[in-house]
């Protein structure tokens, strides 16, 4: 049983009735008497999200029905409120539902499963779903299983997920679907040409490092995902307060992004070669760490003047995205927990989205609505480059003022991508800030649903 979803009905499998507010009135009179009085008893009105159990006869439960926002389009998030909040018992959906409905209902059924179990034991789930007609079982458990990897991921702790633990992950990914990995560590790192790697993570006493997975045919088009690995962010030298803290480890959320989205590419074997970057470092004081107005030559051989080390996430991805281009990948995206002003300017459930192909931009939002997993463009306004100047090196990784700091970020990160390279750069939280159906407090994946279906239609095969 893969998260609480069955094959089949059994004896005593209850129907779960999805209906509208607007339905209500219609679907009570061809019910029972009993049931009617149930309803006008317990107040249901259908409202999106609300349950009403039904007893049958003998006092067991009858029948649920579950509230919905509309009779023709089932969301993802309507069903996830239903495992955590019924009894133990098999269940089914009483209605005909279209392939992608079904679909729906059961991914969010999935989702609503998730449980970090790492540190403390949690009540199982004890409600299952029997697989609704004409979902797409391979997707759904696809999405389930990676958003759980990304889950996973940004909740681990920082002492328990250093650099070197998310290589080990990424080296399992890597062995499940017979990708390569390379590792390039420490002084190596040097001696390969990713200074800014380097610099970020070596007052750190786990080394910093590039995990490098490929995985599919050469003579696929060329797919390439970068993921800020910051497995935790104290700020170095520019020291961030205690409050500013607690979330840091959550600072690597890019890495467990693009880890879960390549699990969703490789398990679909969707005809691309993917390569998957993911710079892994701590950002840590020491007396070895890198230094406010340090100047580091990278990769791509630009001067960065560092008018801040809490800026740090730019400076791992620009080396990762100068390799990444070097291929010319036909799609080069980026996911990073990179600032706080996307949060400011979007909140928490929406993550910024820049892009430099506008053909490529409006699919991703396209999908990102209709997969429910929505994001926002922010423009790549090339006036704000001026804010990235600085007097002794070609670039500052920090603006020069207060204002617009998510775009001379990106403006940042664009500098080290070719223009002729579709390039979208995501600017994400990776975190719920608090429960709801589905979605528990904690890590979150954001935007890679959206990003899966666009590669599933860009490159059909």
């Amino acid at each position: 049983m893969a998260f609480n979803l069955v094959a089949r009905a059994t004896a005593g499998t209850i129907p779960v009735t999805p209906i509208t507010a607007d339905g209500l009135a219609d679907w009570s009179v061809e019910t029972d008497a009993a049931t009617k009085t149930w309803i006008a008893a317990t107040g249901f009105k259908a409202k999106a999200g609300e349950t009403c159990v039904v007893p049958d006869k003998n006092g067991d439960i009858g029948r649920v029905l579950l509230g919905v926002e509309a009779a023709d389009r089932i969301g993802v998030w309507e069903f996830a409120g239903l495992p955590a909040s019924l009894p133990a018992g098999r269940y089914a959906i009483d209605a005909d539902l279209a392939p992608e409905d079904a679909t729906r209902a059961a991914t969010g059924w999935a989702l609503a499963t998730y449980r970090f179990t790492r540190y403390t034991e949690m009540p199982a789930i004890e409600a299952e779903l029997v697989w609704p007609k004409g979902a797409d079982r391979q997707y759904v458990e696809t999405i389930a299983g990676s958003t759980a990897l990304a889950r996973d991921l940004i909740n681990t702790p920082g002492s328990d997920l250093r650099p070197s633990d998310l290589a080990d992950v990424a080296k399992a990914l890597a062995k499940q679907f017979k990708a390569k990995i390379a590792i390039t560590v420490g002084d190596q790192l040097l001696k390969k040409n990713y200074p800014t790697i380097h610099m970020v993570g070596r007052g750190a006493d786990d080394a910093p490092r590039l995990i490098d997975i490929t995985w599919g045919n050469p003579k696929h088009p060329k797919v390439t995902l970068v993921g800020k690995g910051v497995c935790f962010d104290t700020g170095g030298y520019d020291l961030k307060p205690s409050n500013g803290m607690l979330t840091m480890k959550k600072d690597m959320g890019g890495s467990a992004q693009v880890l879960a989205l390549a699990r969703m590419v490789m398990a679909a074997g969707l005809p691309v070669r993917l390569r998957v970057l993911v710079p892994a470092v701590m950002n840590m004081v020491s007396g070895n760490a890198f230094l406010p107005m340090d100047i580091c030559r990278t990769r791509k051989g630009t001067t960065v003047e560092v008018g801040n080390t809490d800026a740090e996430g730019r400076l791992v991805l620009c080396d990762a995205l100068t390799e990444a281009d070097s291929e010319r990948p036909e799609l080069l995206i980026d996911f990073a927990t990179l600032t706080g002003a996307a949060r400011v300017a979007l909140g928490p459930d929406l993550p910024a989205m820049f892009c430099n192909d506008d053909s490529l931009a409006a699919e991703i939002l396209a999908n990102g609505l209709a997969e429910e997993d929505p994001m926002w463009r922010l423009p790549l306004h090339q006036p704000y480059k001026a804010m990235l100047k600085t007097k002794i090196a070609d670039l500052s990784n920090t603006g020069s003022g207060p204002y617009g700091g998510a775009i001379t970020a990106a403006l940042f990160l664009e500098h080290f991508v070719s223009k002729t390279t579709p390039w979208m750069h995501v600017d994400l939280i990776a975190w719920n800030l608090r429960d709801r159906p589905g979605r528990p407090e904690g890590g979150e994946a954001q935007g890679i649903r959206a990003v899966f279906r666009t590669i599933q239609a860009r490159f059909p095969g």
